[in-house]
């Protein structure tokens, strides 16, 4: 007997939309997977100016409300990618970073990139466990 797989997509004003053609997120099952989040500010449609720091804390902003918008939040997440821009900035990205998984953090990975969406220094994309409906 064959299961049929549930996809849904996850949609949120409290992030920015989508830009191009894939979805905020995507929950199958009881796992969510959450596209690559940049530091686009969800109410302006601008970027976030600053530090990499900065950019960084948008992103985990931007993350979390697509985790709340699927049932999750950052304790269900089991896996983030962070690709950067530049190596240098890893000390900083993580620094904020580990402020949003202050116990039990997630599997990660970290790569730096020849470029990224409307040129940020930082982009993250997360998977998480979530109960399934």
């Amino acid at each position: 007997m064959s299961q049929r797989i549930t996809r849904q997509s996850i949609q949120t004003s409290e992030a920015p939309a989508a830009i191009g053609p894939y979805s905020q997120a995507v929950k199958s099952g009881d796992l969510l997977f959450l596209s690559g989040q940049i530091p686009l500010d969800p109410v302006t449609g601008e970027l976030v100016s600053g530090s990499v720091g900065d950019e960084t804390r948008r992103v985990m902003q931007n993350l979390q409300a697509v985790l709340e918008a699927g049932g999750a939040n950052f304790d269900s997440v089991v896996k983030t990618t962070i690709y950067l821009m530049d190596m240098a900035d890893f000390t900083q990205v993580n620094e904020v970073y580990a402020t949003f998984f202050e116990k039990n953090p997630p599997a990660r990975a970290t790569v730096q990139v020849a470029g990224l969406p409307k040129g940020v220094r930082v982009e993250i994309d997360a998977i998480a466990r979530v109960t399934a409906d």
